[in-house]
């Protein structure tokens, strides 16, 4: 079959096609045929070597942990109902690139009729993540929340399911094309961060008392300004870092102000929990309330294309590359 490796740490040119052996469905185990995978963020800073401290992973290895497709074969232990079903799965952190993938059933998840699979694979992670985020911060109707990188995978899926429980949405976005897309989506309020004046739009419309919950999916500098404008008291959820790291948020001042901060470790989620959300997300997309935004779509082949459209930061919504 063919896979997509990372041959070596570097630029998205170390993604190269390669042949592997068809996998075999071990103990506890599925052989899914991949119709489409998901791509993050963080998958191009391991492949970059950025994060090599933080990932068990080394060249070569073929990356992807979130595909969608129709299983094949089932291992010892595992229903063979499961046979031909549609399902998605969260893999880990490698082995998705590829046109087969192995996947363990207690993280498989059924397709439910009216869901395509390149939806499902849009939401095999963020719409997981969305699920557990809105829960971890227990964001309420009539709350507001400052969402940060609002036009990509994750901020996406965000936006409608705040605005579906009721709270007042505050979008931070670059640029007209993305400030047009969350708008488009349901955000209550629409923040620029094309200028320098970003964070005061951002307290205009939030008020003095600032935002209940901030959902900083950008990290770095531009999350820690973001920390600035929550209300003390409030719920500060920092599970993302494309700007380099994390925000650095003092977490003295955060304890002074009463604030509760959430990491990227409160959404690594047990199997149970991975299920339960990436369920819940499903069944709202295939009941058409919720709409996953895929930017773009490339052949396995050109995986390299799709990381480098990652990097470049032009898109909106989810990269998938597409299987068989």
């Amino acid at each position: 079959m063919r896979v997509i490796q990372a041959t070596e740490f570097g630029g998205p040119e170390a993604l190269r096609t390669a042949e592997a052996p068809d996998p075999v469905a071990e103990l506890g185990e599925v052989v899914v045929a991949v119709s489409a995978v998901d791509t993050l963020f963080v998958e191009t800073q391991i492949r970059s070597g950025a994060f090599s401290d933080s990932f068990p992973v080394r060249p070569p290895y073929v990356p992807g942990g979130g595909i969608a497709g129709t299983v094949l074969t089932t291992g010892d232990g595992v229903d063979p109902g499961w046979a031909g079903r549609r399902v998605a799965a969260s893999i880990g952190f490698t082995g998705g690139y590829a046109e087969r993938a192995t996947a363990p059933v207690t993280r498989l998840v059924p397709v439910p009729e009216g869901l395509g699979l390149r939806e499902a694979a849009a939401l095999v992670h963020d719409g997981t993540t969305a699920q557990a985020l809105l829960e971890n911060t227990a964001l309420a109707a009539g709350e507001s929340v400052l969402i940060l990188g609002a036009s990509g995978g994750m901020g996406t899926v965000l936006i409608q399911l705040a605005g579906a429980i009721g709270a007042r949405v505050v979008a931070v976005a670059r640029g007209e094309r993305k400030t047009a897309l969350v708008r488009k989506l349901g955000a209550d309020e629409v923040v620029d961060a094309a200028g320098p004046d970003w964070p005061e739009q951002a307290r205009k419309v939030l008020g003095p008392a600032g935002a209940d919950v901030v959902l900083d999916g950008v990290g770095g500098t531009f999350g820690l300004t973001a920390f600035a404008l929550l209300a003390d008291g409030g719920r500060f959820s920092a599970h993302g870092a494309p700007a380099g790291g994390f925000a650095p948020v003092d977490r003295d001042e955060a304890a002074r102000r009463g604030i509760t901060l959430l990491g990227i470790s409160d959404v690594q989620l047990a199997d149970a929990d991975y299920v339960r959300h990436a369920a819940a997300a499903f069944a709202e997309a295939a009941a058409g309330r919720l709409h996953p935004v895929i930017g773009a779509a490339y052949p396995l082949e050109r995986a390299a294309e799709a990381h480098a459209a990652i990097e470049g930061r032009d898109l909106v919504g989810k990269v998938l590359l597409l299987g068989g």
